[in-house]
């Protein structure tokens, strides 16, 4: 879920069967999310849509794969439709907690798919798009792409599995991604393994058509990896993050963000003084209540398997909306659209750490 998914005002009661295509071409199941006006933001029917498909294709031999792909020029998906997670809360409904619950199970089920899924991540790939993209077996990046995890934005924490593969990248590239919410673009998405190949946008059209007429000889993952390997590359030179993974494994391996953003401040040397004072500012716009968490989360979620961070991920949501900062954050941001969110605690300073630590009570007792 993220603040960029946010500008669609349709609630997922209003969902139509249009907001999600499907298609079957040459043994491949086609599934395109088809909101773009929305930047393709995932509403809960939507959820049902995709699920219902991926488990009739899942049983269907004659389907060998599949692909996601977004419509429009301008994002993958964006996330979730917050307005409607929202709206739901405050109405009293119980939207909201279906759709993480529905949410998270077919995040679950792409990660666990029996056939090769293949995502094409053009444009803007945020929050709940990369809940949907990070279980795919071949994941496809472009110059247009931009990938995050901006919860904390809004006052909430990354979910859809960011527990799992957030904590996973190499060094502490994960918690900086994920504590700070900030975007990357191919050459970093393939630094650090949230993607697998880069294709030119320009080319989607040909691998599109080269899909259609595409042979099938070994097991399709091995056909359509031959497939890509004409047309794709699998790194690209000067990954901005590479030259910072030495900054950012030492400040964001400290004990807590408070810790972090006093670091960051007291950085003199030239070079590195620009980024860490810039960081340092992002840090102080976020939620602090929901960087604290982030920052616990993430760290619990390095040592769990991947069904136990989507349950941790769980136990935390079922307290966000009435304890966390994300009402506040959906406030500021779409209802009176001050931009000045009220974050309680206020700062970063206020913030306890027996506040962070009591949303994990009860989660480890439970067995979850």
């Amino acid at each position: 879920m993220t603040a960029q998914a946010s500008s669609p005002r349709t609630s997922s009661m209003d969902a139509t069967p249009h907001e999600v295509l499907a298609e079957v071409r040459n043994h491949i199941g086609h599934l395109t999310l088809n909101r773009p006006a929305g930047l393709n933001a995932l509403t809960l029917d939507m959820v049902r849509q995709l699920q219902q498909h991926l488990d009739a294709w899942a049983a269907d031999a004659d389907i060998h794969a599949v692909v996601l792909r977004g419509a429009g020029e301008k994002a993958f998906c964006a996330g979730g439709d917050i307005r409607s997670l929202y709206d739901s809360h405050k109405s009293g409904d119980t939207l909201h907690e279906d759709f993480f619950v529905e949410e998270y199970a077919l995040d679950l089920t792409i990660h666990h798919y029996r056939k090769p899924v293949l995502a094409l991540m053009d444009g803007f790939v945020l929050g709940g798009g990369m809940g949907l993209v990070q279980g795919a077996d071949l994941r496809v990046v472009t110059e247009k792409s931009r990938l995050a995890m901006p919860e904390v934005a809004i006052g909430y924490f990354p979910d859809v599995g960011g527990s799992y593969f957030l904590p996973r990248i190499a060094g502490e590239l994960g918690i900086y991604l994920g504590v700070s919410g900030v975007q990357i673009r191919a050459a970093d998405a393939l630094y650090c393994g949230l993607a697998d190949w880069y294709l030119d946008s320009s080319k989607l059209g040909i691998l599109d058509e080269q899909l259609d007429h595409l042979e099938w000889h070994d097991t399709p993952l091995k056909d359509l990896q031959n497939l890509l390997a004409r047309h794709a590359v699998q790194t690209l030179p000067d990954a901005p993050l590479e030259a910072l993974r030495p900054a950012i494994d030492h400040f964001f391996a400290l004990p807590d963000v408070p810790s972090i953003v006093e670091q960051l401040r007291a950085v003199t040397v030239a070079d590195s003084h620009e980024w860490a004072t810039t960081t340092a500012d992002l840090l102080e716009t976020r939620s602090p209540l929901a960087m604290g968490v982030t920052l616990e989360m993430l760290r619990r979620g390095r040592h769990l398997s991947l069904e136990h961070c989507f349950a941790l991920e769980l136990h935390l949501d079922r307290q966000w909306f009435e304890r966390g900062d994300l009402i506040e954050g959906v406030r500021a941001l779409l209802i009176d659209k001050d931009k000045s969110p009220r974050w309680n605690p206020p700062t970063l300073a206020a913030l306890h750490a027996e506040q962070v630590a009591s949303f994990f009570h009860g989660f480890a007792e439970s067995g979850s």
